[in-house]
């Protein structure tokens, strides 16, 4: 059983980058943003800007592990399933490119 989620360090972006996992039989410390992702959920969490708190299920009285997210991806740079969801809600590509690096320019290249 998990006895206590740490996060130990976050980078300039939010993300928690080393999260330490207390359980009663083993510690862990974890030193990777995606590898914490992957190691608190089945399906790999959105991101790892999250904060970490316990809370009393209503229906089953159990203490649960509850993360509020932030964001979603890595926080460096365009996040594919992002700008995905962006174009799927009718953006366009300029607007997505905008959205992940204001104030950047948009021009042809020519040869």
């Amino acid at each position: 059983h998990i006895t206590a989620l740490e996060p130990l360090h976050r980078g300039p972006s939010g993300r928690i980058d080393s999260l330490r996992i207390v359980g009663t039989k083993h510690t862990e410390v974890i030193g990777k943003e995606l590898k914490i992702r992957l190691w608190l959920s089945r399906s790999c969490l959105y991101s790892s800007w999250f904060e970490v708190s316990r809370q009393q299920s209503v229906v089953s009285h159990q203490l649960l592990w509850v993360l509020t997210g932030h964001g979603w991806g890595h926080g460096a740079g365009l996040c594919q399933i992002g700008a995905a969801v962006m174009a799927s809600e009718g953006k366009s590509y300029e607007e997505i490119l905008q959205y992940y690096y204001a104030g950047a320019r948009l021009s042809v290249a020519t040869r």
